[in-house]
Parts: C-alpha cells; sequence; structure tokens
C-alpha cells in the first residue's frame, strides 16, 4: 500500500506531512514557495487521510513504516522532513527509527509529551454529517457549525469533502478508523527514543501545545533542537503566519 502525495519541483527532497484529519492540499501553498526555493518538495497524505489508502489499523509506528516505504520507493536519502501536529508525532519517531534519512528535521507546533483525546466535537459533528441530505458544501459547513463554532476549523476540515459521483458528497478521510483509534492520536514519543540531527521545532505564540515545560522533554529526545515562537499564529501556524513560517523553515534549511 503506497500513500499518496503531490510532488512539486526539483532539487534537495523536502517531505511534508499534514496534521490530524488534514491533507497535503493544506500545504499546497507553502509546498510551491519551497519548490522554487530550489526544494523537490513532496506534499504527502498520511493513511486514511486525503487520498491515501484506508485501513483499520491507524498508529504512529505504522505511520513511521508507511513514511519508510515512501522514501524508499521513491528513492529519498538524506530528506529535511517537515511535520505539523500529528504529522510531526510521525516526523519524530520516523527521524528516531531511520535517523540515517532524515538531514533536518522540523516540528510544527507539537511536542513529544502525550496529549490527552481533545478532538471529540469535531468527529462527532463530521459522523453526524447527513450525506444522504447535503447538496453543497455550504449546507455541510451549517451542519457543522452545530459541533465545531470556529469558522476557519470549519472550513479545514471541509476540505475534506468531495463529490463522490454526482450528486452526492463525502469524506476522503477514513473517518471510522480514526475515531477508533483518536487515542492514537496523542501518544507519547517513546521515552528513549533520540534524534541527534539538526531539528527545530516552532510554536504559534497564541497556541498551546507547545508549552515551557516541553522544552526539556524536547532536549532530551532531540538533543540537537532549537525552538523558535512564530508570533501572531495559534496552532496552525503555518496557515496564520505563512511568511513567518517560511523565513524560519528557510534560514533553518539553508
Amino acid at each position: 500500500m503506497q500513500l499518496h502525495s503531490n510532488i512539486i519541483g526539483e532539487g534537495k527532497p523536502f517531505v511534508i506531512l499534514h496534521g490530524f484529519l488534514g491533507m497535503s492540499d493544506n500545504w499546497k501553498t507553502l509546498g510551491k514557495q519551497f519548490a522554487e526555493a530550489g526544494f523537490q518538495v513532496h506534499l504527502v497524505d498520511q493513511r486514511n487521510h486525503g487520498r491515501s489508502f484506508h485501513s483499520a489499523d491507524f498508529n504512529y509506528d505504522l505511520l513511521s513504516q508507511d513514511l519508510k516505504a515512501y522514501c524508499d520507493t521513491h528513492d529519498l536519502k538524506d530528506i529535511i522532513l517537515l511535520g505539523h501536529s500529528m504529522g510531526g508525532k510521525t516526523a519524530m519517531l520516523f527521524s528516531t527509527q531511520f535517523p540515517e534519512y532524515v538531514n533536518k528535521l522540523i516540528i510544527a507546533d507539537i511536542s513529544p509529551r502525550f496529549y490527552p483525546i481533545h478532538h471529540d466535537a469535531i468527529l462527532e459533528g463530521l459522523a453526524n454529517l447527513n450525506f444522504n441530505a447535503l447538496k453543497s458544501r455550504g449546507e455541510a459547513e451549517e451542519q457543522l457549525s452545530n459541533y465545531v463554532s470556529d469558522y476557519g476549523t470549519r472550513l479545514f476540515l471541509l476540505k475534506n469533502l468531495y463529490w463522490v459521483e454526482k450528486g452526492v458528497l463525502g469524506l476522503r478521510m477514513n473517518l471510522e478508523a480514526l475515531t477508533d483509534n483518536v487515542s492514537e492520536v496523542g501518544e507519547a514519543l517513546p521515552i528513549h527514543s533520540k534524534f541527534e540531527g539538526n531539528t527545530l521545532f516552532l510554536k504559534g505564540d497564541k497556541s498551546e501545545y507547545i508549552a515551557t515545560q516541553d522544552e526539556p522533554i524536547i532536549k532530551s529526545h532531540f538533543t540537537n533542537a532549537k525552538i523558535e515562537t512564530i508570533e501572531n499564529a495559534g496552532h496552525w501556524l503555518h496557515a496564520e503566519n505563512p511568511k513567518d513560517f517560511y523565513s524560519a523553515v528557510i534560514n533553518f534549511v539553508n
């Protein structure tokens, strides 16, 4: 089973992993900018997300193995690896399991620690979308607003909508498997996992995902890590302040 990806540009391989309930398309604009800066950008859909395969099994070990298989298929070595949120957790584990594949690691707004489940309302709202009655994205957005108050979050989630056939909408993600395995998303990096390569952690100044007390945990796993803050940004820092996010990443990789 091969992961779906969108590959843009030529040059040093730069792999980007989206977060929970996201997809590679969320990174298209920044991906193009990184490609213009001389990288071959791989925007990857992780299993049960976007256009990648569906499976009842879902945990970080599997996501890491999926990424290794992807790199082997595309003959990618010495990659720059960027992961946001859940994608950041995949990227952390991958770099500790297969350090020979990773030249530089960038983790966007997530720490190696455990996070309690906090996606309940979102998953419930998506599960209650009535695709027998829905005829437009607008109607779906209206239904979802009963569960998800933030407009930006609703738009992000509804990027998963697609026309299954004429007049019938559906979700690209494997909602059932993701709901069944949601407890896996917050799992901590295994305690002895270490990566000694160059690593950059980026946190949004309005986000609580990386707190001051996370810094010793980060340094214990990633001995060569720097932590930087992106101003005027929450958890979706790459979407909320793409300019500063791009600058921080480019300065680090160059």
